[in-house]
């Protein structure tokens, strides 16, 4: 609407039309709110020994639910999905190509665990988009970091984030002047809300490029750690993910392309009181049960749960 007609409205008119185009976040999330969904979350939570942070959106309805979603939380592992978008736009930049060797230097530490690239030789090549599937499948530290330096640093990647309306979610490790987020938070920072997001905005082309997003979410769909949220889907259902899990916290981000539609959710946890590393742990407990929550509850006629046994051949 243009100033001249503006101009000419009564003031009462003004008056409701200004307040019809200013939607409040808190007006939005009642208008989507699953009251339902919502009552079910909070009886899963409740009791959790720890922290929770929950985000749930159907992605075709709007339908939300969610649990402290714009607190702030350690992402662990989940740091890989802004790496990521870091590497592709270095990549639209001309800094290097997908099938390029990674070029030198690569991750000045490497973490001793299970990491693949950890146990090649220092002489090893490898290429940008072998390492871009070490680091999602697999979620191999040691590739991640090479990757981090490759898209110029957590300062090159805090930058995107930070243009793309990203507020929260910031790398930590191995960047200047985030050293004391580094000590609260670890590698990285996120909230609920903010971490669908950024998986969702790959689903729907936006970050970076459609090319490049395409190529992301196919990598977001190739998990090797299908133990959590992912074994209460059914095998047959593409699903792009992303999981974290330090001492104190465990997460995971879903975006489902099930039969009714698209939906995403993160949850996330801080300060558990259990630090066990077994499946039976709280934090890893409470993502299969609010993973198997969100499926009957978004996807009634097609119910699934897992064969006798599944838990066992999990990684």
């Amino acid at each position: 609407m243009n100033g001249r007609v503006l101009r000419g409205l009564p003031l009462g008119l003004l008056a409701l039309s200004c307040a019809l185009s200013i939607a409040t976040p808190a007006a939005a999330q009642r208008r989507h709110a699953d009251r339902g969904l919502q009552r079910e979350l909070e009886a899963l939570t409740r009791g959790f020994h720890g922290d929770v942070g929950v985000y749930v959106r159907h992605l075709a309805t709007g339908a939300t639910a969610m649990i402290a979603p714009d607190d702030t939380f350690p992402t662990a592992s989940m740091i890989k999905v802004p790496i990521m978008v870091g590497v592709f736009d270095a990549m639209r930049r001309g800094a290097f190509a997908f099938s390029d060797t990674a070029p030198e230097p690569r991750a000045l530490a490497r973490y001793p665990e299970d990491d693949i690239l950890a146990g090649l030789s220092d002489t090893a090549r490898i290429t940008v988009g072998r390492l871009l599937t070490l680091s999602l499948t697999y979620s191999d530290n040691s590739a991640s970091l090479w990757l981090q330096q490759l898209a110029g640093t957590g300062t090159a990647i805090n930058e995107w984030l930070e243009r793309n309306d990203f507020a929260v979610t910031r790398v930590n490790a191995r960047t200047p002047g985030r050293e004391a987020e580094y000590e609260r938070w670890g590698w990285g920072q996120t909230t609920p809300r903010e971490m669908a997001r950024l998986v969702t905005f790959i689903r729907q082309g936006k970050a970076v490029s459609p090319a490049a997003s395409e190529e992301m979410y196919r990598h977001l769909t190739r998990s090797f750690w299908t133990g959590e949220a992912l074994s209460q889907l059914p095998p047959t259902v593409q699903a792009a993910s992303k999981q974290g899990a330090v001492d104190r916290s465990r997460s995971e981000v879903v975006l489902a392309n099930a039969p009714s539609g698209d939906y995403v959710f993160c949850l996330i946890t801080r300060n558990q009181q259990d630090e066990s590393w077994k499946p039976a742990n709280e934090g890893y407990a409470l993502l299969r049960r609010v993973s198997a929550l969100l499926w009957r509850h978004f996807e009634p006629r097609h119910p699934w749960t897992p064969a006798p046994g599944a838990e066992a051949l999990k990684p």
